[in-house]
């Protein structure tokens, strides 16, 4: 909801527990109010009738206080806008017009739950609109800005050096607690919390997409707030390519988070006259309720705004990548998907290793055909094949990468990413196609488009798995290249409505929202351990919903671990936290190993509902000891209908009795019944489960245990 004042230079968006409030002072300075608490109008208005405190020496009254900082004139903040005039000659001082922004206000508009505000620089003649939407029903607010050069056509270029999607003020508190998420390749998402200082800190990533040492997302607290209480807000940015958000500490405590599209201040885009550009959405949220009740929120505002079709439960997949690697052979092949099919597998998914001359990782990518040898009649066969056993076929690909030799790159060298003259850059023995050209999305969507004609393919895993390395002439070529990304993937989703993407890089590296608006589920890490995978799981669950975080259930021990061994059971209690998914090499698992498979791939899809699309609450973080997750279905959420409760061990000490886990959002006035992991048909007071808690019966190393409960 947007509400305007009197003097219609106040601007209120609200949603069901917490209000966004901005103004516009008499010299058109556009300035930050509020973001906090569900406030009125009136309150709005009293806030804007204070008065701005007044400048000192070496100061700018302006600092943390305004809307969006601009470079120029009495402003020392990091800005979210930085314009310069594109340099004809050469000196660097950017010819006429320079650097540096001074704006007008042009007008505002509103329509349904969006805010547009509209400013002009008539020395650039450049048009910046900055936007602002919370929907109905949700506090989260979505933010971000577009650029347009409205020069003559013989105006010169405009570099945009950054045009960030917003800057997010925090009011005053006496200390403030940064969280974000961190990591690497197989130790995607950790979450990392830390006292904010004087000063700026910065995460981002330099690396053309998201990374697995960041993900865009960030939580600051007042240092005292806990799972379940106390006043939260956060930011997530909807950007799959090079990216930065900066927090920013002032000296007078004042927070400031600024983030958008590319890392550095070289150059994000140039634009011509007539051009435009629209940077990404960058979404925030306040919450009261503290770090459970931001996740619940984050979660809530995807599957009703962001994931396709997220209401529709994702199935129990089967991919054969670490049974078969390159060695692949269509025999090999319908002897898992059988034993993938009696084990209830919904999907089965054919893995890198099926196209060109794909034999190891140094040839084929980018010849996306199957391999004459392997597949004589292409993949309709074992498509047709996999249907008849009743699941869903997909297939592995890496639309944007090319290995030099591939009969692609031998016909169109030129259409990599590269500085002519320069060295190419070669990892895994790959390099990146620009999908910044038209050519080459051309060609990318006829073969992906007859490739998914010329067999009934109902999925698509989409990994990307390098990062780019050749700087761009003038601008970040990421920004290009992510858009050539969105372009395609909207255009085969448009023309093959009835296929799922999984968006993959390496595991982790590119999970975002704008990446999962365009896609049904992302990998979470190449780390499919069950330990490793607890805290990745719990630090991407602070942010992404259950129902997009693909987790499998290999073979123990496995690459990414090699001297631990784990039971069956707790590898796929700890892959039922995501969408549940099966790698191991079927082919060498015993007759018992299939059996107790399926009985949990059984007991998943009971519960599937729940874990997917329900409440997410973390009773305990991953730690030494006793963890443990809650879902809740019901549409009150103190009146759960549905529990469900996954519990892991990682290891007793002295043989001490484990602390019993309070269940969260109970009717405490109702009984549950007993579907799984007690004595069947049982009886559990809700009070008793909310106050003194539920026993696990958990022992020893390595044991894990799910709980269904449901209302009677």
């Amino acid at each position: 909801m947007v509400e305007i004042g009197e003097n219609g230079r106040v601007w209120l968006l609200s949603g069901p527990e917490s209000s966004y409030a901005l103004r516009l002072t008499r010299h058109d300075e556009l300035v930050h109010l509020h973001w906090g608490p569900r406030l009125t109008l009136a309150d709005a208005e009293a806030l804007a009738a204070e008065r701005l405190p007044r400048g000192r020496s070496f100061e700018s009254r302006l600092d943390g206080r305004e809307e969006y900082p601009v470079e120029g004139g009495a402003r020392f903040v990091r800005p979210a806008l930085s314009v310069r005039t594109a340099d004809g000659d050469g000196d660097g001082d950017g010819g006429p017009g320079g650097r540096g922004s001074e704006w007008e206000f042009r007008g505002a508009e509103t329509g349904g739950d969006e805010l547009r505000l509209a400013f002009h620089d008539p020395q650039h003649r450049l048009a910046v609109t900055l936007h602002y939407r919370m929907r109905a029903g949700a506090d989260v607010l979505e933010r971000w800005a577009t650029a347009v050069h409205e020069g003559r056509p013989d105006d010169p270029a405009l570099d945009l050096l950054r045009l960030d999607s917003a800057a997010w003020t925090l009011p005053r508190a006496d200390r403030r607690r940064l969280s974000h998420l961190h990591g690497r390749w197989a130790a995607e998402s950790l979450l990392a919390r830390a006292e904010l200082t004087p000063g700026e800190t910065v995460i981002g990533s330099r690396r053309g997409h998201t990374s697995h040492r960041h993900l865009p997302w960030i939580a600051l607290d007042d240092g005292t707030a806990g799972e379940e209480h106390g006043e939260v807000h956060s930011c997530a940015l909807a950007w799959s390519g090079s990216w930065r958000i900066a927090v920013q500490q002032l000296d007078d405590g004042v927070v400031q988070a600024v983030g958008g599209a590319g890392h550095d201040d070289s150059g994000l885009v140039r634009l011509a006259p007539g051009e435009s550009y629209t940077a990404p959405v960058f979404a925030g949220l306040y919450t009261a309720g503290g770090f459970g009740a931001a996740s619940r929120a984050w979660h809530a505002w995807q599957l009703a705004h962001v994931v396709p079709d997220a209401h529709v439960p994702r199935p129990v997949l089967y991919n054969s990548w670490e049974a078969t690697k390159f060695d692949v052979e269509q025999g090999h092949q319908r002897e898992l998907a059988r034993r993938a099919a009696a084990m209830g597998v919904e999907l089965f998914v054919i893995d890198d290793g099926w196209f060109g001359r794909r034999t190891d990782d140094r040839a084929g990518l980018g010849d996306w055909t199957p391999n004459p040898d392997r597949f004589p009649d292409g993949l309709k066969p074992l498509a047709d094949e996999v249907h008849g056993l009743g699941m869903h076929f997909g297939i592995w690909v890496e639309p944007e990468m090319v290995n030099p030799d591939s009969d692609l790159y031998r016909a169109h060298p030129d259409w990599v990413h590269h500085r002519p003259g320069r060295r190419r850059t070669e990892f895994r023995h790959q390099l990146v196609l620009d999908l910044g050209r038209p050519e080459v999305r051309t060609y990318l969507w006829e073969r992906l488009d007859a490739l998914l004609r010329s067999a009934p393919i109902d999925y698509v895993k989409w990994d990307f798995n390098r990062s780019l390395t050749e700087p761009g002439a003038r601008t970040d070529p990421s920004v290009p290249h992510v858009q050539g990304l969105y372009d395609l993937i909207d255009r085969l989703r448009a023309a093959h409505p009835h296929v799922a993407f999984e968006s993959c890089s390496g595991g982790g590296g590119r999970i975002d929202l704008g990446i999962l608006s365009r896609t049904d589920q992302v990998w979470t890490s190449d780390n499919t351990d069950p330990l490793d995978r607890l805290p990745i799981q719990h630090g991407i669950g602070q942010i992404h919903p259950a129902r997009v975080t693909a987790a499998w259930v290999t073979d123990s021990p496995n690459e990414q671990m090699q001297d631990r061994v784990s039971s069956l059971r707790y590898r796929c209690v700890s892959a039922m936290a995501g969408v549940l998914g099966v790698g191991g090499d079927l082919a060498r698992w015993s007759a018992a190993e299939l059996a107790e498979a399926g009985r949990w791939v059984e007991l998943y899809k009971r519960i599937r509902p729940a874990v997917q699309l329900g409440r997410l609450y973390r009773l305990r973080e991953p730690q030494e000891g006793l963890s443990a997750v809650q879902y809740v279905l019901g549409d009150d959420p103190g009146r759960a209908e549905e529990v469900v409760v996954l519990a892991w061990l990682q290891a007793q000490r002295y043989r001490e009795p484990l602390p019993p886990l309070r269940l969260a959002a109970l009717d405490t006035a109702a009984e549950y019944e007993v579907l799984a992991g007690g004595e069947p048909g049982a009886v559990l007071r809700g009070a008793v489960l909310a106050h003194r808690g539920l026993h696990t019966g958990l022992a020893g190393d390595l044991d894990a245990t799910v709980v269904h409960l449901r209302r009677r």
